[in-house]
């Protein structure tokens, strides 16, 4: 499969001056890619965009993954400033604290939810129409968490096990289209979100501190790295390490003969002719 090049695409990433996303903007970035970058502070990606290169090739713009209707409009305007959006990175997310349901602060599992999945669903609806005139690529940083449920951590493991259902979907429905869909999948690595983590007694206690064992983190490179190489393959998958692929591609195993035999021929074609025809 020839590599989809990104030189010359632009990629825009929510959630961009974050640990992941500002290491993503360098390496793209580096790739040749131009860079719509979404964050909540409009002065962070400023300096952020400054630091990647001349407003020609990054520009930075204030935006809340929980405001559909802004997300729509930053993302019309990085459309109108670069003339395209090839790829969008749904990448904005935040930590829950460790608690147990019993005690567990309603607002904090509403918004890890309302962050972490529906604002992955909000970037998508609003990128998806500048995505689909380019034939391009959607990608949900979603984590291993998705696959593997801790304990103390409802919220965030449910939000992201959403997010990987969610983009299955969605690369059902824009097959026909053209348009590449996928999840990423990456296990611990050193960010300011996981210092929030450490930073909480209880959390330290569930992961033994992130030190050794099953739940040792990696270094940041290894998972940008793996999405980088993701997008130019347009991956359904992406995960980092790549040892933990096997972990990560069970819970599906039987996903592509349901979507053979379970949805043949023009079946997702109709249905979403329907649907649209009945909103």
């Amino acid at each position: 499969m020839t590599k989809y090049n990104l030189a010359g695409r632009t990629v825009a990433i929510t959630g961009s001056t974050g640990g992941l996303g500002a290491a993503l903007a360098v390496t793209l970035r580096a790739r040749g890619a131009n860079l719509a970058l979404f964050d909540l502070s409009q002065e962070a990606v400023d300096k952020q965009a400054a630091e990647l290169g001349p407003a020609t090739v990054a520009r930075g713009w204030s935006a809340d993954v929980r405001d559909l209707a802004g997300l729509e409009s930053v993302m019309d305007a990085a459309a109108e400033h670069f003339g395209r959006i090839d790829v969008v990175i749904a990448n904005a997310g935040v930590a829950a604290a460790s608690a147990p349901l019993s005690v567990l602060d309603p607002n904090d599992f509403e918004r890890a939810i309302d962050v972490n999945l529906s604002g992955v669903w909000r970037t998508f609806r609003a990128g998806l129409p500048h995505v689909e005139k380019r034939k391009g690529y959607l990608l949900a940083i979603s984590s291993m968490a998705a696959f593997i449920h801790s304990p103390l951590n409802g919220p965030y493991v449910a939000s992201k096990a959403g997010v990987w259902a969610l983009a299955d979907a969605t690369r059902l429905e824009l097959r026909d289209a053209g348009v590449g869909v996928g999840s990423a999948h990456p296990t611990f690595f050193r960010t300011p979100m996981m210092d929030e983590v450490h930073a909480d007694p209880a959390g330290t206690a569930v992961w033994g501190g992130n030190t050794g064992g099953m739940w040792k983190m990696i270094p940041i490179e290894e998972v940008v790295d793996a999405i980088v190489d993701g997008i130019e393959n347009r991956a359904d998958l992406i995960v980092a390490p790549k040892n933990l692929a096997m972990v990560a591609r069970m819970p599906g195993v039987v996903r592509p003969f349901v979507e053979r035999f379970g949805f043949p021929g023009s079946t997702i074609r109709d249905a979403m002719a329907l649907a649209t025809r009945k909103n």
